[in-house]
C-alpha cells in the first residue's frame, strides 16, 4: 500500500506544479533560476519524450492505460524487492501524471528547462522525472539481481 501512496504523492506533486505553471505563466514565458543552466519555462507538448509523435493523444492514452495496468499487475503479483517496488511506484506516478494532462488538457504541461553547455535539453516535468528515475532504478535493480544470480551460480 505504501508504494501506491508514494505514486499518489508523485501524481499530486506533478499536477500541483503543472497547475502552478498554467495559472501563473504565459505560454513560452521563461524565468531564469540559474542563468544559462536552469529555467522554468511554460511549454506544452502534444507528443512523447523529446517531442516525438506529436498529436497522437489517443495512442498515448491507450499505451498509458496498458502500462499502468502492467505496472499494477506486476507490483501485485511479482515485485517483492523494495527497490523494484519503489521504481515501479515512480513509473506509475509519472505515467498517471502525464496521462492526466493528456486526458484533461489534450497536451502535457512541461516547464523544467535545462541547458547542458550549448545543448538545450528538451523541457520536461515532474512526471517525466519520475518516469526516468523509475526506469533507471529498474535497470539498476535488474543488474543487481543478475549479479546475485551469477554469484550464486559460481558458488554451486
Amino acid at each position: 500500500m505504501f508504494y501506491y501512496l508514494f505514486s499518489l504523492l508523485v501524481i499530486a506533486l506533478d499536477q500541483l506544479t503543472k497547475w502552478t505553471i498554467v495559472k501563473n505563466m504565459n505560454l513560452g514565458e521563461s524565468i531564469p533560476v540559474i542563468d544559462e543552466v536552469f529555467y522554468i519555462t511554460s511549454h506544452r507538448n502534444r507528443g512523447a519524450a523529446f517531442g516525438i509523435l506529436q498529436d497522437q493523444r489517443y495512442f498515448f492514452i491507450i499505451i498509458t492505460l496498458a502500462v499502468v495496468g502492467a505496472v499494477v499487475y506486476y507490483m501485485q503479483r511479482h515485485a517483492s524487492d523494495k527497490l523494484l517496488k519503489f521504481a515501479l511506484a515512480l513509473v506509475l506516478g509519472g505515467a498517471i501524471g502525464n496521462f492526466s494532462d493528456r486526458l484533461i488538457r489534450g497536451e502535457v504541461v512541461d516547464f523544467l528547462n535545462v541547458y547542458i553547455g550549448n545543448y538545450d535539453f528538451p523541457i520536461f516535468n515532474v512526471a517525466d522525472s519520475a518516469l526516468v528515475i523509475g526506469v533507471g532504478l529498474i535497470f539498476i535493480q535488474s543488474f543487481m539481481e543478475s549479479s546475485k544470480k551469477e554469484t550464486k551460480n559460481e558458488q554451486v
